[in-house]
């Protein structure tokens, strides 16, 4: 059981942010990855629509034998209600969206909190609502940025398109005075640099991949699942092959990665 794989999901490329981080904090971790770019993207779905995809690919991963399962999306994290969290069996599930809460409701009460992301994320309110829960005297601003996600799966970063909608976003009415910018969107912290250049070191960033990956390996550490192999086996599968996948998945870590495509959804 040690030694299984970490099981982690999305709709395109955003979750390789996790599971790159995961990776890094915890080398000597397997996973296994399987990207939905049949359907992304997760956040212009409707709620039953990736209430049923997560369930599809939750139940795969458990076949799969992963020992943990994270939903790298946040469109999918929102939205997974006991129908998905109970597709998982007995193995236990974690999603991006809380680690963050907890980690910003250390400082919820003297600053104004920003939160982007898709719009199922947004439209659902769930960091508004956990933040509020933990600290009631938070002040959280949310603004739906739906061209973001599919911009970074098309490869347009650091590019002057993505400049002019990055500030296009970030200088909405909304976001004015935070001191505090939620990447409620795990494709995000592929654009972070932009963001933080738009920011001049005025607003801390705060990149959900890095949070997420150390609750994973606190949890594992607590529930004695770190592994300790020295073989490392990553899987990488897709619902619909793309070579832009590929090579994204290829430039994370920076080795020969085959994707192998699975069709989850006849």
């Amino acid at each position: 059981m040690k030694n299984s794989p970490i099981g982690i999901f999305d709709s395109g490329i955003g979750g390789l942010t996790v599971a790159n981080a995961i990776t890094k904090v915890l080398p000597h971790e397997n996973i296994i990855y399987f990207g939905d770019t049949e359907h992304l993207p997760y956040g212009e779905k409707s709620k039953e629509a990736i209430q049923s995809f997560s369930r599809k690919i939750i139940s795969f991963l458990v076949e799969k034998q992963c020992k943990t399962i994270v939903i790298a999306c946040n469109s999918a994290s929102s939205v997974a209600d006991n129908s998905v969290l109970n597709s998982a069996k007995n193995t236990s599930v974690f999603n991006v969206i809380d680690p963050v809460v907890n980690e910003v409701v250390k400082v919820c009460s003297e600053y104004n909190i920003g939160v982007i992301g898709t719009k199922a994320t947004i439209g659902s309110g769930i960091y508004t609502k956990k933040i509020k829960n933990m600290c009631e005297s938070a002040k959280v601003n949310s603004l739906a940025t739906p061209l973001l996600a599919p911009m970074i799966e098309e490869g347009f970063i650091n590019e002057k398109i993505s400049h002019t909608v990055i500030a296009n976003y970030l200088s909405h009415s909304k976001l004015k005075n935070i001191d505090h910018l939620i990447l409620a969107c795990t494709h995000y912290p592929l654009i972070q640099s932009e963001i933080n250049e738009y920011y001049n070191k005025s607003v801390n960033v705060i990149d959900s991949a890095q949070i997420v990956a150390k609750h994973i390996a606190q949890a594992l550490k607590k529930r004695n699942l770190l592994s300790n192999s020295t073989e490392k086996e990553h899987h990488f599968y897709v619902s619909n092959y793309t070579e832009s996948f590929e090579k994204s998945a290829q430039f994370f870590f920076k080795e020969n990665i085959k994707l192998e495509e699975v069709n989850l959804f006849v």
